[in-house]
């Protein structure tokens, strides 16, 4: 695919290259990369790959997805490698990913579950009640993914972008007419989630979890919040105080 139809609906500064680059594959773990594949510069918690940006080179990488400037001794290093500047590469990543796949979760209807606990057991009443009504209904999820009867290992609860855009295409291949997901905070903090839209998401609680990694509650909620302005409705717990609040800070922008 060409590198100007991966960036359909981005906004991004092409900082050397050409747009009509070849693209062959995304990847984001620079041990992964192959010869025309596009790699994802993140700005992780621990290190940063824009400093594997020559390695991936190395290895015949056509495209870096950059966040910040490269050196410029690094920059000219790379002559033939087109590289493109986005504000935040985690964004650009999943909507890369769904247009790489052909933008899969058009093909379905999306719904989504969050919250600390309780997110398996919903998520799997949803699919059960689907399918009993007659629906192909992928799962995606903490104990495993499902493809209508076929099960499939997880090793996120939800996975990254292109994980996550691969295991869709692979349920709209199948003829899955629905896709319940489980929607993680640490999903939704990073963006992983980007560019989807879900026609309905629920909330079941919020209880005191993975602060090592948000800090705080408020924190917390925020990361969970920002999925209800990804939807057309909502079912919200209100007997969980943070559900109360979200139901009343949520209305403008979605029906609950």
């Amino acid at each position: 695919m060409l590198l100007k139809q991966l960036l359909k609906n981005l906004d991004y500064t092409l900082v050397q290259g050409c747009l009509n680059t070849e693209v062959t594959d995304i990847y984001y773990d620079s041990r992964k990369v192959t010869p025309g594949g596009l790699f994802v510069c993140i700005v992780g918690t621990q290190r940063d790959s824009h400093d594997y940006a020559a390695d991936v080179a190395a290895k015949g990488a056509a495209v870096l997805a950059i966040q910040h400037d490269l050196p410029a001794e690094v920059l000219a290093a790379l002559p033939d490698v087109t590289v493109v500047k986005f504000e935040s590469t985690r964004y650009a990543m999943a909507l890369l990913s769904t247009a790489y796949f052909g933008r899969p979760a058009l093909e379905m209807t999306m719904v989504g579950v969050t919250g600390t606990n309780g997110k398996t057991t919903v998520s799997y009443m949803v699919k059960h009640i689907l399918e009993s009504a007659g629906h192909q209904t992928g799962l995606i999820g903490t104990i495993h993914n499902e493809i209508g009867d076929i099960t499939l290992p997880a090793k996120h609860t939800t996975p990254d972008p292109l994980a996550l855009h691969g295991m869709l295409a692979r349920m709209a291949d199948a003829g899955c007419e629905y896709v319940v997901m489980e929607c993680s905070s640490h999903a939704l903090d990073q963006q992983r989630l980007a560019g989807l839209r879900f026609a309905s998401v629920g909330f079941t609680n919020l209880t005191q979890d993975h602060l090592d990694y948000h800090g705080d509650m408020e924190s917390y909620y925020h990361a969970k919040k920002k999925l209800f302005s990804m939807c057309d409705a909502a079912a919200i717990n209100i007997d969980d105080a943070y559900g109360e609040r979200l139901a009343a800070e949520v209305r403008h922008i979605c029906p609950v």
